[in-house]
């Protein structure tokens, strides 16, 4: 009995205990209490948990990452030409600061001269195509090719072995720096900008669950709502709960995937008057955005 009368006010501590949690929980979001502005820094102890969770995420991710050699001059040309286009504005370079928005953010994304230190090869590249959650640090996989991810990857660990000068030459004249022919490097000037760049395989079947992904890394729930994706119920365009049972697409187009596709793709040239701009969406990425939004009906 003694036992049992044990085990009951233990249970009733803990229980009391979470309510407790809960409660005050439940005061500090309701009241407004935490300051969410990004002119305030988190405490230091909300700041560390947070870190702490996203090394041991990042490194349960890429624990399964295989790492291909890195170090072939056209690699780090292409790596040099990315890290300047994408990289540098939100954490610096030898000799370059960061631009405003990198020095403003919250957390602040810091310079990458230090990455090796920090991370393993496998885990810069695993950061660099997935992204970290509410960091501000973008998922990089629907904006350049595997070959880019892991060139700008080569690059970063590059990074520490770079002065301002080889720094300011590797992203000027990078075929030049890494001894690559003119001609050879004639398309590295630039990062992620050839036509069709992302189009997957000819004759690869629509995947549902990467057009559900591509439909949040097009920035699209951020002005419709869509059924499964997880936003703020943007109303800004109509919510597309429903697209699947609809017989036209933007009040002109038979509502069919391959029209979802075109529209998808170049809605200005479907309808100038649109609102709905451009987002340099891919073929494959577009029809598996369209085979996600053919299920919601």
């Amino acid at each position: 009995m003694r036992r049992m009368s044990t085990l009951r006010t233990v249970l009733a501590t803990l229980l009391a205990t979470a309510l407790l949690v809960l409660a005050t929980a439940a005061v500090v979001v309701w009241s407004g209490w935490y300051p969410t502005g990004a002119t305030r820094q988190h405490w230091q102890v909300v700041y560390s948990l947070l870190e702490l969770t996203m090394r041991q995420s990042v490194r349960l991710g890429a624990s399964e990452v295989a790492v291909p050699a890195l170090d072939a001059p056209r690699m780090l040309a292409r790596g040099a030409a990315c890290y300047r286009d994408k990289c540098v504005q939100c954490h610096g370079a030898p000799g370059v600061a960061q631009a405003d928005i990198g020095r403003s953010m919250q957390p602040l994304p810091g310079p990458l001269v230090d990455a090796t230190q920090r991370w393993t090869t496998a885990q810069i590249y695993w950061i660099t195509r997935h992204g970290i959650r509410m960091s501000g640090m973008p998922a990089w996989e629907f904006r350049l090719t595997d070959e880019d991810l892991w060139a700008v990857t080569a690059f970063v660990e590059r990074l520490p072995k770079l002065s301002p000068a080889d720094y300011a030459a590797a992203t000027t004249s990078g075929a030049a720096y890494f001894k690559l022919a003119s001609t050879a490097g004639a398309d590295l000037a630039r990062c992620g900008l050839a036509p069709g760049l992302l189009d997957a395989a000819p004759g690869r079947a629509p995947d549902v669950a990467r057009g559900k992904l591509a439909l949040t890394q097009y920035a699209c729930s951020a002005c419709h709502t869509i059924p499964g994706v997880v936003s703020s119920s943007a109303q800004v365009g109509p919510p597309l709960a429903g697209l699947a049972r609809r017989t036209v697409i933007a009040g002109r187009l038979p509502n069919t995937q391959d029209n979802l596709v075109r529209w998808l793709r170049h809605p200005r040239v479907i309808d100038p008057q649109t609102a709905m701009p451009d987002l340099e969406v891919s073929e494959a990425d577009a029809r598996d955005m369209a085979a996600y939004l053919a299920t919601l009906d």
